[in-house]
C-alpha cells in the first residue's frame, strides 16, 4: 500500500494476527505503535513473526517511558534528592534493626564451616553461709604487676621440691559452683596432669592467668578442696617463653638469663595478690561430641596468696582465668586449634550453680542482644560502651569519661556490681525515696553499705521487690540508631543478709582502677545468659533459666 500525496501521513499501525486455521485456540494477536517522521522508521518489515512484534513494541513504549520519567525527575532535583535522602535514613534504619541477625547468620555460616567443637562445664555456687562483712567480698579483676625479688621463692629451694614430687602420682574428676546469699562466686572443676587430678577453680572473666594452688613448696596457701598441685621440672617454663614474656611485659628488669623458671606476681582490685612461676601440664577434656582430648595448658603454679584469697580459697584450688589475654584458658584452647575463642556462662538464679562453655557450638543463633567489645581502656576486659543508665525510668548521670558515654565491664570474678562515683551518688539519692515503715535503713547491719530492715525477716526478694524498681543499662555507639538494652531487676542488686535484712549489691567503685568503669558482677549476671564471642568482637545475652544449654536435651553432668 502506498502513500499517496494528498493522504494525510501515516501517524501508527495496528497489526491484527489471526490464528491459523488448524488450531484457533491461540486467539488472536494485536500490535500497535506509533511511527516517527524519519523515513527509516516508516518501513514496515514484511512477514515479520508476531511474537517478535511484541518485544520491539515494548522496547518503542519504554523509551517513550524513559523520557517522560526524565523529563519528570531530572528536571525536578529537589524530589530526587528528597527520595534519596528518604532511602538512605530507611537504609540505615534498617540496618541498625537487622545487625543482630546479619551477624547471626554468619555465625551460623561460620559454625557449618568449623570444624572445631565445644567444651561444657557445670557451674556451682560456693556453700558455707554469708559472710557477715563486706571485707569478705570477693573482687578480682587480677592484672601482673612488677615485682620484688625477695618475694619469689629461691630456684634451689623449687628445685628440690620438683625432684621430690616426680616420685608421687595420683587420680582425679570434673565441675562449676556459687553462694546462696550470692555473695560468693562461682567454681567449675578441671582434670589437671598425667595422671589426672581435680581441682575447683573460680571462673573469672576479670583475670588472664589459670592457677592453681602449688606445692613448689608452698609459703601461704589456703587450705583449698583438695591437695596441692606438685609440678615437675618438665613442667616449668623458661623465661624466653612467649607466655612468660607476656606475663612479664610490665617488668621493669628483663628475664634472667641464668633463671630456670617464670615467676610472675598478679594484684587484684581488691588488694589481694598471688606470686608463683608458670607450669605447662595436660588438661583432661571432653568436647560436646564426646571426644576426649589432652593438650597441654600453661597456667600459674601459685605458692603465695596473700588477702582476700586466703579466704576464697578455703572451699576452692585457684582461679580460672577466661578474660581476652593470649595466655587465659580460651585463647589457649582457640590457638590449638580446639574450639572458636567464644565463651558463655549461665548463672541461675537459686542455688544450682549454672553451666560455662567453651566455643561457640551453644551459642542461641537468635533473640540475643548483642553490642561491640571494645578494646579500650582495658584492653583484655569484656567490656562495651554505656549509652545511658536509668532507675525505674530516671536517668542516673554516668560522668564523663574520655572513651565515650561510659563503659560497662563483664566481671564473673566479682561479687557484686560497682558503680562510677556519680551514678553510684545518684542511685542512693533514688533509693531515700524507698523509706518508709515497711522497709527502714538498719545501720547496725554491716553486711553491706547499705542495708533495709522489713517488719519481717526476709527470706526471698520476691517479699520486698514491690519497693524497687528494675536498672536499665542502654548500650549503643555513634554508628547505631538503634541501642540495645540489658535489663537487671530487683534481684540482680539486692541480697539478703543474715539478719534477714534486705542489702544493696551495688558498691562504689570509685577507687576500682580510675573509677571510670561501671563493674558488672554476679548478682547482675544471674538469671541470663552471656556470651562472650572474641572472633566476632562482640558480647550478647538473653534471659535464661540457665539449666542447660538450648541445643542440649540435657547435661551430661546433671
Amino acid at each position: 500500500m502506498e502513500e499517496t500525496k494528498n493522504s494525510p501521513p501515516i501517524q501508527g499501525v495496528v497489526i491484527i494476527t489471526l490464528p491459523p486455521p488448524d488450531n484457533p485456540s491461540y486467539g488472536k494477536t494485536i500490535t500497535a505503535f506509533t511511527l516517527s517522521d524519519s523515513p527509516t522508521h516508516q518501513q514496515q518489515q514484511e512477514e515479520e513473526p508476531p511474537q517478535q512484534s511484541q518485544p520491539h513494541n515494548q522496547d518503542l513504549n519504554t523509551g517513550v517511558l524513559r523520557a517522560s520519567l526524565e523529563r519528570s525527575f531530572f528536571f525536578r532535583p529537589k524530589i530526587v534528592f528528597g527520595l534519596l535522602g528518604i532511602s538512605l535514613i530507611a537504609l540505615s534504619f534498617w540496618s541498625s534493626l537487622t545487625q543482630e541477625t546479619l551477624f547471626e547468620l554468619r555465625d551460623v555460616e561460620h559454625d557449618h564451616k568449623s570444624s572445631n567443637s565445644s567444651f561444657i562445664l557445670p557451674l556451682y555456687p560456693k556453700r558455707g553461709g554469708a559472710w557477715n562483712s563486706r571485707r569478705d567480698v570477693e573482687f578480682k579483676l587480677g592484672r601482673f604487676v612488677d615485682f620484688k625479688p625477695d618475694k619469689f621463692m629461691d630456684q634451689e629451694k623449687i628445685a628440690k621440691s620438683l625432684s621430690a614430687a616426680t616420685k608421687l602420682d595420683s587420680s582425679v574428676n570434673f565441675p562449676v559452683r556459687g553462694n546462696i546469699h550470692s555473695e560468693g562466686l562461682y567454681y567449675t572443676y578441671m582434670l589437671v596432669g598425667n595422671p589426672p587430678r581435680p581441682y575447683f577453680l573460680d571462673i573469672d572473666t576479670g583475670s588472664d592467668l589459670m592457677w592453681i594452688q602449688c606445692d613448689a613448696p608452698c609459703t601461704s596457701c589456703a587450705k583449698g578442696a583438695h591437695p596441692l598441685y606438685k609440678p615437675r621440672n618438665v613442667n616449668m617454663i623458661p623465661p624466653k617463653n612467649p607466655y612468660c614474656v607476656e606475663v612479664q611485659e610490665n617488668l621493669k628488669s628483663k628475664y634472667c638469663d641464668n633463671c630456670h623458671q617464670c615467676d610472675y606476681e598478679i594484684e587484684y582490685a581488691d588488694r589481694s595478690s598471688s606470686v608463683g612461676v608458670l607450669a605447662k601440664d595436660e588438661l583432661q577434656l571432653v568436647l560436646a561430641n564426646g571426644t576426649g582430648t589432652k593438650p597441654s595448658v600453661v597456667f600459674g603454679c601459685a605458692y603465695d596468696q596473700q588477702g582476700t584469697l586466703l579466704n576464697t580459697l578455703a572451699s576452692t584450688d585457684g582461679i580460672l582465668g577466661l578474660s581476652r589475654a593470649p595466655i587465659s584458658l580460651p585463647s589457649q584452647l582457640a590457638s590449638h586449634g580446639l574450639i572458636n575463642n567464644v565463651i558463655g556462662h549461665c548463672l541461675r538464679t537459686d542455688t544450682n550453680g549454672g553451666y560455662l562453655f567453651l566455643g561457640n557450638d551453644f551459642v542461641p543463633q537468635w533473640r540475643m542482644s548483642w553490642v561491640p567489645m571494645l578494646n579500650n581502656p582495658f584492653p583484655n576486659l569484656y567490656q562495651a560502651q554505656l549509652m545511658k543508665m536509668n532507675y525505674g525510668g530516671k536517668e542516673l548521670r554516668l560522668g564523663s569519661t574520655s572513651y565515650g558515654q561510659g563503659t560497662v565491664v563483664f566481671d564473673s570474678g566479682s561479687t557484686y556490681t560497682y558503680f562510677t562515683d556519680q551514678a553510684y551518688k545518684a542511685l542512693i539519692s533514688m533509693l531515700e525515696e524507698i523509706s518508709s515503715e515497711d522497709l527502714i535503713k538498719d545501720a547496725s547491719d554491716t553486711t553491706l553499705p547499705i542495708c533495709w530492715r522489713a517488719k519481717f525477716p526476709v527470706r526471698s526478694i520476691e517479699e520486698v521487690r514491690q519497693f524497687f524498681k528494675p536498672l536499665n543499662l542502654q548500650f549503643g555507639s555513634k554508628w547505631r540508631i538503634v541501642s540495645t538494652k540489658l535489663w537487671i531487676p530487683a534481684e540482680g542488686f539486692l541480697t539478703i543478709s543474715e539478719k534477714g535484712n534486705v542489702c544493696l549489691g551495688i558498691l562504689d567503685g570509685s577507687n576500682v582502677h580510675d573509677g571510670s568503669a561501671i563493674i558488672l558482677g554476679d548478682i547482675s549476671l544471674r538469671g541470663q545468659l552471656f556470651v562472650y564471642d572474641n572472633v566476632n568482637q562482640k558480647i550478647g545475652w538473653i534471659r535464661s533459666n540457665c539449666e542447660r544449654p538450648e541445643k542440649v536435651p540435657s547435661l551430661p553432668f546433671s
